[in-house]
């Protein structure tokens, strides 16, 4: 199979996958859900098929239509793209594990529905990922947000309802309002839209209109989900935990901060955005949002809000290291997104096995959960000490590349920020492991119950060893990145 047909595949796939979602349910969950399984791993073999080319410098590429003169909707697989697409493909086979046991185990209504759905997000997600030019990213982008709206629904009650409206209503309105002017800017003054190393925009834009074009891109991704452009991500929590699971870790957030990252590198161009004062916002708009959505995450008293907030900060965390524009800082922003995935999974796998398992949603309802529910509080342990970048795990290697990037820069605000929110993490998370682990449990909110059903489990056992093993095994992930910065100072 040629590169070209492996990239269309990769887009295919979850589609056709849908469909046979919907017939298989007329024959029973089982084979439904084996469909499920099945498509995630076709998607997996076809996307990381990829990665040995990639790694030899190759950059495969496949064009489908050309809408206007100089407009195409065309992909092309780089080093980011690889990272987002591998990252959501071996996800979904986890979650899918993860969504049998939940909707399983809590009953849930509609469950073909929310798989398919589920799989048409995964088939906007790798159109994100390979997207070639702007107006490609942009149509998928449109795409992923629509895909998701019935997934954050799903419950159907009016509160979800209403709450699904704020997600639906914040992300198109940036998106159209700001993104899309964007892109048609940068069309205007580039006269083209095509993800090119070093940048398009060099010699074409200056002065203040570089921090403006950089704003209307920062605030039009709502996804990245910057302050104040985040309500979206707390309103989307009353989705069930497989979606958060999607939102959070597996695509749509992910979405976000590849989109301004790839933006940063193959639109302006590391180079360029250095030497332009006007986009030096960025850095202070991403580090007020850290250190705010941390302080905000440390007054929840809801598991599934307090990750909301988590992730808002540790979002911008990435974006920080992006703005930081030094080649360590922009590597360890592609290795945070995926140390970030596997340990945020890991956290609402097991905010999820809580609820199915106990009915427990709040923070003091886990005193003594950790002698029930062995399983699930090591998972959640491992992650929470990801997020607060202890080794060893995943988060630690993130932290440690971007510090380094901000240390290269002497980037002082950058460093008081990854200590604070390092410090305000540990406030938040340390508290629950010692809830979970060694306060008694408090025999009024009691109930007899052990873990959550056997698939929940076995994902956010595999997610949490994800999370360990990532802090030995990432060279291959820090030589495929590290073709994005050379020969940047």
């Amino acid at each position: 199979m040629s590169s070209s047909t492996a990239i269309l595949m990769a887009l295919a796939l979850p589609l056709v996958g849908a469909i046979g979602i919907a017939l298989a349910a007329r024959i029973g969950s089982n084979v439904r859900e084996a469909v499920t399984l099945l498509t995630a791993s076709a998607l997996a073999w076809t996307v990381w098929g990829l990665l040995p080319e990639l790694m030899a410098g190759g950059r495969p590429s496949a064009g489908l239509v050309e809408v206007l003169p100089g407009i195409e909707i065309a992909f092309r697989v780089e080093p980011l793209g690889m990272l987002f697409a591998a990252l959501a493909s071996m996800l979904w086979i986890i979650n899918s594990i993860y969504s049998i046991g939940y909707m399983r185990g809590n009953r849930e209504s509609h469950q073909t529905r929310f798989y398919i759905f589920f799989a048409i997000a995964l088939s906007a997600t790798m159109g994100i990922a390979f997207a070639d030019n702007l107006f490609t990213l942009f149509l998928f982008y449109e795409l992923l947000t629509l895909s998701t709206y019935p997934l954050v629904s799903h419950k159907g009650d009016a509160k979800t309802v209403q709450s699904a409206r704020t997600y639906l209503g914040i992300l198109l309105t940036t998106s159209i309002g700001l993104l899309l002017p964007a892109i048609i800017w940068t069309y205007f003054v580039a006269g083209t839209g095509t993800f090119t190393p070093g940048g398009i925009l060099d010699g074409k834009l200056e002065g203040p209109a570089v921090g403006l074009l950089l704003g209307l891109f920062v605030f039009g991704i709502g996804k990245a989900a910057v302050m104040p452009v985040h309500r979206w991500l707390p309103a989307a929590m009353v989705a069930p935990t497989p979606v958060s699971a999607l939102l959070h870790a597996v695509a749509v957030v992910k979405a976000g901060v590849f989109t301004v990252t790839k933006v940063i590198v193959y639109i302006f161009g590391i180079d360029f955005l250095f030497a332009e004062p006007s986009g030096g916002w960025l850095l202070y708009a991403t580090a007020f949002t850290v250190i705010a959505a941390s302080v905000v995450a440390l007054r929840q008293s809801n598991l599934k809000r307090m990750l909301a907030y988590s992730t808002i900060g540790q979002l911008s965390f990435v974006l920080m290291a992006a703005a930081i524009l030094k080649p360590l800082a922009e590597i360890g922003a592609a290795v945070h997104m995926v140390a970030h995935a596997f340990g945020k999974i890991t956290l609402f796998f097991a905010a999820g096995a809580i609820y199915t398992a106990s009915k427990k949603t709040e923070i003091f309802q886990l005193r003594g959960i950790g002698r029930r529910m062995p399983w699930t509080m090591t998972a959640f342990t491992i992650g929470a000490l990801s997020m607060i970048g202890v080794p060893p795990t995943g988060g630690f290697v993130s932290k440690w590349y971007i510090l380094a990037g901000a240390f290269q820069a002497e980037n002082y605000v950058a460093i008081a920020t990854i200590v604070l929110s390092t410090a305000l993490n540990a406030a938040y998370f340390l508290p629950i492991i010692y809830l979970a682990w060694f306060a008694q449990e408090d025999s009024t909110l009691s109930n007899e119950h052990g873990e959550a059903p056997f698939a929940a489990v076995l994902a956010l056992t595999l997610t949490a060893a994800l999370t360990l093993a990532f802090f030995f095994f990432n060279g291959t992930l820090l030589i495929l990145e590290g073709q994005i910065v050379q020969g940047t100072p």
